[in-house]
């Protein structure tokens, strides 16, 4: 018997318009399954809140950014550690 593989995506096609947009894999995923859980509007009324990275140090910045895997964090400078946290 062949058993049959089920998507980890709940809403295909959000997800591939996310990706579209340029989103990574994992955040597309992440809000298309919020989005098929809870629906689409309150999904965006959360919004996406991340923390006031601003007021980080960098190196607090680096040790976030090593926690969720993100690549080359050692040689990205302050804003680029900021933006790398927020769309991954």
């Amino acid at each position: 018997m062949a058993s049959e593989s089920k998507s980890r995506i709940k809403d295909e096609e959000l997800y591939e318009e996310l990706r579209d947009e340029g989103n990574s894999k994992a955040k597309s995923a992440r809000i298309a399954n919020a989005a098929a859980r809870d629906g689409r509007s309150a999904v965006g009324k959360r919004g996406g809140k991340s923390g006031e990275y601003e007021s980080w140090t960098v190196e607090e910045l680096q040790s976030r950014a090593k926690e969720i895997g993100i690549e080359g964090r050692s040689k990205m400078r302050k804003a680029e550690l900021i933006d790398a946290l927020r769309n991954s």
